[in-house]
């Protein structure tokens, strides 16, 4: 990406000129659950640090970030004493969220980054067990070892269909929670697994699992944890993932037969191609830390030995195998990934039976990486696609259906 670029495309909340990794962290920050008040709090003090090399400015972003989640964290502790429960876990939640933007932009020896991410897990615990908003914590197993997940059911005692989340190179399943997807799909009477993939968020930091290119065996792991549970229809379970998640989650629904439904939250057909490419032009330091962070997730000891296994990292020839409905959103100024993937994906959903491609644009927002500037047009979008899908597969009045009848039913009421 060129300075020039930079420059044009000001589609997201950009408190800091030319720094783009440092404007996508504070927009996802924003997007799942950070207040611009407090965000802005944490910029403004950034804005007097900015200079010297880049590992003194991450080290600045770091501390700052941190400084933020502590400053949330003694606020609810406060509430806390004062029996403010429900004030309490929200502010941890979103503590956890600003702990996360401090540690994910950290090298991976950078000790620090250990405390900070265990002090987001924790406060995310605490905003689950005093906000009383809905998530149960879940372990999958996998291999010798499990993936840690949320679950997010509705309110029933009724089996419902479920949607996994997965997430991409460097997000957390905490992160796609605070979107309000799961949420959402909740209302309309789906559940959301949202998983820590390999390579990705606990599972990596914590268990040391890493990333594989044949990501049916992921899939098959959370298949075989839903069909365990009587509270979920393992009929009619969907799977949605983004960024680097726009690979594994194609892929995935392409080998296992058990996925009902896709969604490709941003389309990387052809992830190895782009890194390539990021090498090439941008050489061994595009932004910091960053090949060590792809060298980690990937488990690979050095960038040549990553590279050598880049070209496997696409759904070229792959896509063809998806026979179920499946649907591709992507930005229309996506500076990661090029639109042109959508396009390409789409057009290569031969065999499903219902393919949709939806691009953003800027009439309605969401044209950024993973519609970081405006999550919510996009992840309603998203569900009112799911909605209509589960409603197709099972036979069941859809939620906007019962919305309906209820209206009609109240307004008959008062005539």
């Amino acid at each position: 990406m060129s300075q020039q670029d930079d420059d044009e495309r000001q589609h997201v909340f950009e408190p800091f000129p030319h720094k783009y990794v440092w404007n996508l962290s504070v927009g996802l920050a924003l997007a799942v659950g950070g207040q611009i008040g407090e965000v802005d709090r944490a910029c403004q003090a950034l804005r007097g640090r900015i200079g010297g090399d880049d590992d003194s400015a991450a080290q600045a972003f770091f501390e700052e970030w941190c400084a933020l989640g502590d400053r949330l964290t003694r606020l609810a502790r406060a509430d806390v004493d004062a029996s403010r429960l429900r004030s309490a876990g929200l502010k941890f939640g979103r503590a956890a969220a600003y702990y996360q933007t401090a540690e994910r932009m950290q090298s991976r020896s950078y000790a620090p980054r250990q405390a900070a991410y265990a002090k987001a897990l924790e406060s995310f615990h605490l905003f689950l067990k005093l906000s009383g908003e809905p998530g149960q914590r879940v372990e999958i197993p996998y291999g010798d070892s499990s993936l840690p997940g949320i679950l997010v059911r509705p309110e029933t005692t009724a089996a419902v269909p479920c949607v996994i989340f997965w997430n991409g190179l460097d997000s957390t399943k905490e992160q796609i929670y605070g979107t309000g997807t799961a949420q959402e799909l909740a209302r309309r009477g789906i559940a959301s697994l949202i998983v820590d993939t390999p390579g990705a968020g606990e599972a990596l930091r914590l268990r040391d699992l890493r990333a594989t290119v044949d990501t049916e065996v992921w899939a098959a792991a959370c298949v075989d944890y839903l069909e365990t549970r009587t509270d979920i229809n393992s009929d009619c379970v969907g799977l949605v993932a983004w960024s680097l998640g726009g690979y594994y989650g194609p892929r995935a629904t392409a080998f296992e037969s058990r996925i009902a439904f896709g969604v490709a939250w941003g389309s990387n057909y052809d992830w190895g191609a782009v890194q390539e490419a990021r090498l090439k032009n941008e050489g061994d330091r595009p932004v910091p830390h960053y090949w060590e962070h792809v060298q980690w997730v990937w488990g690979r000891d050095s960038l040549e030995e990553f590279m050598e296994i880049a070209p496997s990292i696409t759904l070229r020839g792959i896509v063809d195998r998806i026979r179920v409905p499946f649907l591709v959103v992507h930005g229309e100024h996506d500076r990661q990934i090029p639109v042109t993937y959508a396009h390409r994906l789409y057009d290569e959903l031969t065999n499903s039976p219902a393919p949709e491609l939806k691009i953003f644009t800027d009439e309605e927002g969401g044209v950024e990486h993973c519609s970081v500037d405006n999550i919510p047009v996009v992840r309603d979008f998203i569900c009112d696609w799911i909605d209509r899908t589960v409603t197709d597969l099972t036979g069941r009045a859809g939620s906007e259906d019962r919305q309906v009848e209820l209206l009609a039913k109240n307004i008959r009421t008062s005539i």
